[in-house]
């Protein structure tokens, strides 16, 4: 006996609110907020109570640094909802406009909701980093991770503050676990050789910061630590091109390259800022 309903059942259409919405998501998807932030503030002036609407709006102004402007409509989302996502973005908002002792309260009620929202955890852990508290940053990033063991951008942030400890080994660990989840994150590779380069690795650092100079050729940063990794493994000539063209990119490197050439064993000194310039721009 057939089970089909006597009657067609049409399908529930979205509104032109929430298609709107969709179209906003997918702006702040494709990196475009201030598309985002037009669709979201045209559905918020029709609907004041339309909390998605509020959120998308909040979350295009936090992508174009407005903190300021993002904080009124995230904070009325966030008493309607009780949304740890909201919360979230409320708690980024205050720390951006200067509200530390805010955004610490706010993302502190994140993070006890339940279910457990990973993403309230990592911004603790990043606001509690910027303010110096390193013990509870590591706390609270440690427990978002009991929740998301997969978490990658958290394992990075962990291993930032393992490593200012000296802890490398620690470091070294969470970096290779958030690898295996994402192994073409460039910020991950480029996080990993810093941590081979210090233990003196030089070969297999190169190898991770080559990897990110294919993924991201304007990388001028990871161009100047594969330098330094080819001068301590004898390729001077390589290495030293490498840094040239580095602060070519991105001439503020100066300093750093000249550094990088100084403490090498096999690198340069010189004894006139002038000398090391005209080498470097040769």
């Amino acid at each position: 006996m057939s089970k089909r309903p006597p009657f067609p059942v049409s399908p529930v259409r979205p509104s032109a609110s929430d298609q709107a919405l969709e179209r906003a998501g997918f702006a702040l998807g494709m990196q475009r907020p201030g598309e985002a932030e037009r669709i979201a503030a045209e559905v918020l002036k029709a609907n004041r109570g339309n909390v998605r609407a509020a959120q998308l709006l909040g979350q295009a102004l936090l992508m174009q640094n407005r903190g300021a402007e993002a904080t009124a409509p995230l904070e009325k989302a966030a008493r309607r909802s009780e949304d740890p996502a909201i919360e979230t973005l409320l708690g980024a908002a205050f720390a951006l406009t200067g509200r530390l002792d805010e955004a610490l309260g706010q993302l502190r009620r994140a993070t006890a909701r339940r279910p457990p929202y990973p993403p309230a955890f990592l911004e603790h852990g990043i606001q509690l980093a910027r303010a110096g508290r390193f013990e509870e940053a590591m706390a609270a990033l440690e427990s978002g991770l009991g929740f998301a063991t997969d978490a990658v951008d958290m394992q990075r942030e962990l291993a930032a503050l393992h490593l200012k400890r000296n802890d490398r080994a620690r470091a070294r660990e969470l970096l290779l676990s958030a690898l295996r989840v994402a192994p073409d994150r460039p910020d991950l590779l480029s996080a990993l050789a810093q941590v081979m380069l210090l233990d003196g690795e030089y070969a297999a650092a190169a190898e991770r910061l080559r990897r990110v100079v294919a993924l991201r050729p304007d990388d001028a940063v990871a161009r100047a630590e594969l330098g330094r990794c080819l001068l301590e493994m004898g390729q001077r000539d390589a290495g030293e091109a490498s840094i040239r063209t580095a602060t070519q990119e991105r001439p503020e490197l100066f300093g750093r390259a000249i550094m990088s050439l100084a403490i090498s064993s096999r690198g340069r000194f010189f004894l006139r800022p002038s000398a090391a310039a005209k080498f470097l721009r040769s």
